[in-house]
Order: structure tokens, then C-alpha cells, then sequence
């Protein structure tokens, strides 16, 4: 909480009602009706003892938690979790394939003005609501209206979907974390099998490559297909036991643990990349990556797929539906600008993608230029075979020499005259093209290029353990600072909506995700993760979003929603957000969410599975159970939104429940009063109602405990039992009856 919560409680106006003690003594001292009072809360009788020593400021349990809740330590400290939150392993493994894939840094103009228009508006919308209503998901939805309350239950359920086989992906990079302190690299070559007579290369590894090999059946021993369980891989298992733990440890305490571990977790990766990007520079073969990678492909850009993949990248970049982001915002300072940390954090993500990129195609580069070089040597080979029988020894140029291995130029210009020759008989040489371009343009994303391509080009760096040791604690720490926030998502709105202790919570959840997360650690977990990462989160997300921005522009209202705002930051955001919240934003979101839904009915369900016996992968379709399986992680995340939006509208759950009804202070008694009124309110936020409801504020604010010229007295903070006495609007009674 704020250092100057207790100041902002006691800047009241000079119209601020009395408190008890002063109501009560200007009654009657033989109504002893006063002493004892029958307050109906939330349809049930209680019977209060009046404490005429108890001050209206000091009154509501809820007050209290307002005042007792966590707090940053400091605005830096609040920054860096957002950061880490928002910049992931997807910043890393995602963002370069799909630069490489849609037009190289053309594809950076489409990703800039989609992070503008959908992305930083998004983003504002979620800090502003979390900060001003100081709740997490579930309390922030549910306030702004109750009928859409279901958006924050579907964000704890994404949420926790995503936890599952985001820490499955912690437990596999502190495996070769832990593999990658010895020399040379355990996959840096293929083993070698020793029987009585001879010593030969494994099958599996010999058709494949050592990187490959060792990820598919050292790391992951994994199966042939998904319906083939396989059993526990018990290396895997405690993997991710150390994960869980580890967050567990930092969350346990919620912000206040985690806050520290965030200096580490989000700025330690920085230093890695600024290392790996310095280091890289220095190797032959970089800048031929760098370039390969900023060389525009204009007419790319056109295509409409480039502006949709655009957009899926700046939604799930940016952490938005998830919840997390709302919940580190809810212990914010109330005033706190949070249209510049918007703008900030949306920006940070956007630099550090770019940087990720030069990184990974600066290796990648230097990783061609060794591939190349190999290829050239066994091409050289070849040709020195041939020559004298399929290739007449007159056809190489006096320049070449085969004595050693040929230059890309020369080996090029050898097979331009072999093909024009030739032409009947080339393709029988098997001769490959050795191209450095060709090499960079095969296209790898995800744990393709974390755990094969990037492992096997550090195999060549000088001092290559040490590289390994750095790379993968960086991906220890992107995945932390993004779990971070994903657990508060859950434990946040879970704490504040149901008052159970936030330790016993935290752990609680993460020893059943543990339990369940079980099922990715079999030897066909790999293929349970690519299942739950295409169909648990990507719908669902956008489908709450959608709802999200509903709900703000369309059911509480713009035009309330900027005055909100204004009282917050102490100015209007700029015009620009109006637009974008109430037309352009939604329009978007809808157009995203048809074209996920047209590109999954046209592309049946299926996943890339390694096939031991050809040492390659292939595409299969899930099983009739799996297809089941992907349809049930959809359906179950969006399933909150209209359970409790039926639950609502057929009064099966009283909109107000949870919520203490409204009272006022007349003649001596407690007498309910409705707590809807029959006229629709055009309050705000800011005199804590919502739109057709009024439930009271979970924020105490100056408009709390002020005398009102007529309707309804605002309740006490988040409406529990700490109640203002204010005097009621009675025209007819004369003031000495008071």
C-alpha cells in the first residue's frame, strides 16, 4: 500500500459527515435502540454492537486489507516485473522466425503499427483497470459488470493452462543448464557404440545430427506418437519438481518475495544478450545473418497472413487476457501514471525482440558459414571422385586446385559448368548447392531453435561450455519472469475474491500443477506440450480480450471510463485512445479472431512427431481422443464467461452477491435500503459504482464517506461491514428530530 494511503483517507472536504461517536451523542441517551442495531447484510440478520468510540475512518475489514495490501517497493522494482511478465521465451524463439518468415525487417513496419494500434491501447486498458479498482481479474470484471464476471474465472483458467507446459519448458532448459558444465558439450558429436568387432556411429544420431540426436533422445527419450505414453522420463520429472519449487519459493509471499527476484530474472537476460550479440560480432559469418535478416522482402507485406501473424505475435507478447498484468498493476499507487508505464513496457518488448533477433541471426550466420564449409569439403570430394569418369577432367577451370578444400565461388562457378554439360547426368552426382543463403533460410522456431540450432552453432564457439551455461540460465530467466505473472493471474483474483491465505494458495496450486504437469514429462510429453501451447491458450485469449474491451468501452462506458482516468492520472489521455477502445481495437480483435478460427477449421489438428526408425519428423493427425482432448482445452477456458453470465441474468446468482447492502443513518435507526436503484446511475468509477449496479468500490477514495444531496449514501470500502453513517436526505423532518 502507498506510504500516504492514511494521508489520502484524512483529506476529506468540509463537508464530511460526523462520525458515529458525534451521531451518537446527539441522541437521545435513553433510545437504547441505538446501542444495538439489527443490520440486514447480504440477506441475513446480524446483530451489531455500536462502538460510540469508533470513528467511521477506522470502520470495514476491507478498509483494513485496502490498507494492508502489498505494496511495490518501488516503482523500478514494479517496471522490471512487468517487463518480465511481457518479455518471454517467445521475444526470442518466435519473433526472429517470424521476421525471417514474413519478409525480414519488412515484417517490422506491419509488427510497429499493430503494437500501436491494438497493442499499447490493450495494454493501457488493463493497467488502468487494475489500478483503479486495486483487484485482480476476477474482482475487476466482476465489478465492472457482474454479467461478465466469467472473463476473470477464463483468465485464471488460461492462465493456469498456460502454467502447465510453461514450466515443463523451465524444467527442460535447466536440464541442459545442468548438462552444459562439461567439455566438449555432451552434444557435440554423436556417440559412439563399441561391440566385439567394430565401433560405430548411432543409427538414429548418423542420419540425423548430434544437437537433434541428443534432444529428441537423450534430453526427451521421446515416443514415436502421442498415443504412445512411454512412461515417466525421470530425469524430466525432477526438472520440473526444481521449476515449481522455484517458483513456488519466489511467489509464495507473492509480490513482496517475487518483487526481489524480478532484479534478477528480468535484467540478467539483458546482459546475456549484449554478451551473446558482442561475442557473435566477432565470429566469421555474423554479419552475413544480420544482413539476411534486415533484407527487405517488400512485396511480402502485401500478403494479409504477415498482418495476422503481426497481430498474434503483439497480443501474446504484450501478456494481455492473462490476467497478470492487471494483478501487478492492482498494487499500484492509485495516482500512479500508468499510461506512461504502457507506453514503456509496450516499447521495452518491442527493442528487446529486435535485439533477440540480431542475436539469433548473428549465430545463426556464423553457424551457416560452418555448415557451408562442410558442405563444400564433402562436395569437393565428391567431384575429385568423379572426375576422370563421370566428369572429364578438361571441364575444371586451370584456376581450381582440388588439393584443398574450394571456395564458394569457385565450387559455384564448377557445378554451373557441370549443369550446362552435363545437364542428363547431374542429378546422378548428387552434388548439393552449398549455399550460405539456402542454409539461413531454412526456418526454425520454438524449442527447434533454442535446444537444436542454437545448442549445435555454441558447440562451435571458443569456450563453448561457458556460452551454454549462459544461454540457457538466460531461458531459466525470461521463463521465470513470465511465470511470475501467470501465477499471480491465478493467485491474485483467487486471494482477493475468496480471503484465503495467499501462502497456503500458492502452494496449494503449485503442487497440483506439478501433479498434473506430470503428463508432459512422459516420453510423449513433447507432443502434450505443442497441444496445450496451439489450442489452450490462442482462442480463448483472444475471446477474452475481446470481452475485456467490450466491457470497458461498450457496457461501463468510454466516456466514463476517460473521466475515470482523468481523476486517476490528473489529465485526459490523448483522443487517440477513445477511437481506439470504442471502434478500432474491437474491430481488429474480431477480424484476428475470424481468421484464427478460419485457419484452424482449414488446417486439420496435428503435430510434428520424431520418428525414431527414419531419425526425421512427421506430421501426424491426432487420434479421435486427441481431437477431443483439443476441443475440451477450448471449451473449458471459455466455459466461466457464460455460466456466469446465465447465472447472473436468471437470478440464480444475485448480481449483488458478496455485496453489503446499503444503508443510511435516519432517526436513530439502521434501515435498509435497496441496493439498486430504480433509475440507472451515470456515476462512475470514481464515485465507486458501476453501470447498473452498485456495488460499492473496493477502492476507499475521498467520495466514500461524504454527505450526498440525494439517492443513495455511498458505502464504506468494498462494502463490507465498516459503515458511514450519513445523513439522509429527509426534507420534511425537522433538523432538531436529529
Amino acid at each position: 500500500m502507498p506510504k500516504n494511503s492514511k494521508a489520502v483517507k484524512r483529506e476529506l472536504d468540509d463537508d464530511v459527515t460526523e462520525s458515529a461517536r458525534d451521531l451518537l451523542s446527539n441522541e437521545d441517551a435513553c433510545d437504547d435502540s441505538l446501542k444495538k442495531s439489527s443490520l440486514i447484510v447480504g440477506g441475513r440478520a446480524e446483530v451489531k454492537e455500536l462502538n460510540p468510540d469508533l470513528d467511521v475512518e477506522d470502520g470495514g475489514s476491507d478498509a483494513e486489507e485496502d490498507a494492508a495490501r502489498p505494496a511495490w517497493n518501488s516503482k523500478l522494482q514494479y517496471i522490471l516485473a512487468q517487463v518480465g511478465f511481457s518479455v518471454g521465451l517467445g521475444n526470442v524463439w518466435r519473433f526472429p522466425y517470424l521476421c525471417q518468415k514474413n519478409g525480414g525487417g519488412a515484417y517490422l513496419v506491419p509488427y510497429l503499427i499493430l503494437l500501436i494500434v491494438i497493442g499499447i491501447p490493450l495494454f493501457f486498458l488493463e493497467l488502468s483497470v487494475g489500478q483503479r479498482i486495486r483487484r485482480g481479474s476476477i474482482g475487476v470484471w466482476n465489478y465492472i459488470s457482474p454479467r461478465l464476471g466469467g472473463i476473470g474465472f477464463a483468465s485464471c483458467v488460461v492462465c493456469f493452462f498456460v502454467a502447465l507446459y510453461y514450466n515443463v519448458i523451465i524444467g527442460w532448459s535447466l536440464f541442459y543448464f545442468s548438462q552444459s558444465f562439461q567439455h566438449p558439450l555432451p552434444w557435440h558429436e554423436c556417440p559412439l557404440v563399441k561391440n566385439k568387432t567394430n565401433t560405430y556411429v548411432v543409427p538414429e544420431c548418423e542420419k540425423s545430427s548430434a544437437t537433434t540426436y541428443y534432444w529428441y533422445r537423450q534430453a526427451l527419450d521421446i515416443s514415436d506418437s502421442i498415443s504412445e505414453s512411454g512412461g515417466l522420463n525421470w530425469r524430466m520429472t525432477l526438472c520440473l519438481l526444481a521449476a515449481w519449487s522455484m517458483v513456488g519459493l519466489a511467489m509464495i509471499r507473492g509480490i513482496q518475495s517475487s518483487g526481489k527476484v524480478m532484479y534478477f530474472s528480468s535484467l540478467f537476460p539483458y546482459v546475456v544478450l549484449i554478451c551473446f550479440l558482442v561475442r557473435a560480432l566477432l565470429l566469421k559469418g555474423s554479419v552475413d545473418g544480420i544482413r539476411h535478416m534486415f533484407t527487405p522482402k517488400l512485396e511480402i507485406m502485401l500478403e494479409s497472413k504477415v498482418w495476422r501473424e503481426a497481430a498474434t505475435q503483439v497480443f501474446f507478447a504484450l501478456g494481455l487476457g492473462f490476467g497478470g498484468v492487471i494483478a501487478f498493476s492492482s498494487y499500484n499507487k492509485r495516482d500512479n501514471n500508468c499510461h506512461f508505464d504502457a507506453v514503456l513496457v509496450s516499447f521495452i518488448n518491442f527493442f528487446t525482440s529486435v535485439l533477440a533477433t540480431l542475436v539469433v541471426f548473428a549465430v545463426l550466420g556464423f553457424k551457416a558459414n560452418i555448415m557451408n564449409a562442410k558442405c563444400l569439403a564433402l562436395n569437393t570430394k565428391k567431384i575429385v571422385g568423379f572426375l576422370g569418369n563421370e566428369i572429364s577432367g578438361d571441364l575444371v577451370p586451370h584456376h581450381i586446385n582440388f588439393t584443398t578444400t574450394l571456395s564458394a565461388e569457385d565450387y559455384q562457378q564448377m557445378t554451373d559448368i557441370l549443369r550446362g554439360v552435363t545437364e542428363d547426368k547431374y542429378p546422378r552426382l548428387g552434388l548439393d548447392s552449398c549455399s550460405i543463403e539456402e542454409e539461413l533460410n531454412k526456418a526454425v522456431q520454438g524449442t527447434g531453435l533454442a535446444f537444436i540450432a542454437f545448442t549445435e552453432a555454441m558447440t562451435h564457439f571458443p569456450a563453448s561450455p561457458f556460452w551454454s551455461v549462459m544461454f540457457f540460465l538466460m531461458l531459466v530467466n525470461l521463463g521465470l519472469g513470465s511465470m511470475f505473472g501467470t501465477i499471480e493471474g491465478i493467485i491474485t483474483p483467487l486471494v482477493d475474491t475468496f480471503k484465503v491465505r495467499k501462502e497456503i494458495l500458492t502452494v496449494g496450486v503449485c503442487l497440483l500443477a506439478f501433479f498434473i504437469g506430470l503428463l508432459f514429462v512422459q516420453r510423449s510429453g513433447n507432443y502434450w506440450v505443442a497441444m496445450f501451447d496451439d489450442y489452450s491458450a490462442t482462442l480463448p485469449l483472444l475471446i477474452v480480450v475481446i470481452l475485456e474491451n467490450v466491457a470497458v468501452a461498450w457496457v461501463y462506458g468510454t466516456d466514463k471510463f476517460f473521466e475515470d482516468l482523468k481523476d486517476m492520472l490528473g489529465f485526459t489521455p490523448f483522443r487517440f485512445y477513445y477511437y481506439m477502445w470504442k471502434y478500432v481495437t474491437p474491430l481488429m480483435l474480431l477480424l484476428l479472431l475470424g481468421s484464427s478460427m478460419i485457419q484452424l477449421g482449414m488446417t486439420p489438428p496435428s503435430y510434428s512427431a520424431w520418428i525414431q526408425d527414419l531419425a526425421k519428423e512427421k506430421s501426424l493427425s491426432y487420434p479421435p481422443w486427441g481431437l477431443a482432448v483439443c476441443i475440451s482445452l477450448v471449451v473449458i477456458a471459455i466455459m466461466p464467461v457464460p455460466v456466469v453470465f446465465l447465472l447472473r441474468y436468471f437470478n440464480i446468482v444475485d448480481e449483488n452477491a458478496g455485496v453489503v447492502s446499503t444503508i443510511s443513518y435516519k432517526k436513530g435507526r439502521i434501515i435498509k435500503e435497496s441496493t439498486r436503484p430504480e433509475d440507472d446511475d451515470d456515476a462512475s468509477l470514481i464515485h465507486a459504482k458501476s453501470p447498473g449496479s452498485e456495488a460499492p468500490s473496493p477502492m476507499p477514495g475521498n467520495s466514500i464517506y461524504r454527505k450526498q444531496s440525494g439517492g443513495l449514501p455511498d458505502a464504506a470500502p468494498n462494502g463490507r461491514y465498516g459503515i458511514g453513517y450519513l445523513m439522509a436526505d429527509m426534507p420534511d423532518m425537522p433538523e432538531s428530530d436529529l
